[in-house]
């Protein structure tokens, strides 16, 4: 099932740079975390709020979480997006950090798969994801021939 991103997943979408607090918050906590997940099995918690509710995170929610907390511990903005969300191509763009109207050119040209929602063009994040994979895989290959051509001449790399 395909989610579109603008309706309640918003908030998905929203992103936030943690400040210093919550920086060595997110440390912390993901320090704490790190021990309860060696097992990769559901972490049991017992929230001090709500009169000391029992919660059940499953495994692979606890490993997601882990991940953000280490990004905002170092000071980086997370960013949420559901894998099979619609995206408008702004939200792709800027997931992408790149124009809108590059983006639109790079949909233009078939490089990235799209579909029309009335008169709207819309993006899965998965297609973008998959898109931005692939750039990134033929940047290294391209940087890592230039640093072999570089050691060849004794450049000094």
């Amino acid at each position: 099932m395909k989610t579109n991103i603008a309706e309640p997943l918003l908030p998905l979408y929203r992103t936030a740079i943690p400040n210093s607090d919550d920086a060595r918050l997110a440390r912390d906590t993901s320090h704490v975390l790190a021990r309860l997940t060696e097992g990769h099995n559901p972490v049991h918690l017992r929230l001090t709020e709500n009169g000391g509710e029992k919660i059940v995170l499953p495994a692979p929610a606890v490993q997601l979480l882990l991940d953000m907390l280490s990004e905002m511990a170092r000071g980086n903005t997370v960013l949420l997006v559901p894998f099979q969300a619609e995206l408008t191509t702004q939200q792709a763009a800027d997931l992408l950090n790149v124009s809108r109207p590059f983006l639109i050119q790079l949909l233009e040209e078939k490089k990235i798969p799209y579909h029309k929602v009335g008169s709207h063009r819309r993006i899965y994040a998965e297609d973008v994801l998959g898109y931005k994979r692939a750039i990134d895989r033929e940047r290294r290959k391209v940087l890592d021939e230039l640093a072999q051509e570089a050691q060849e001449l004794g450049m000094g790399y």
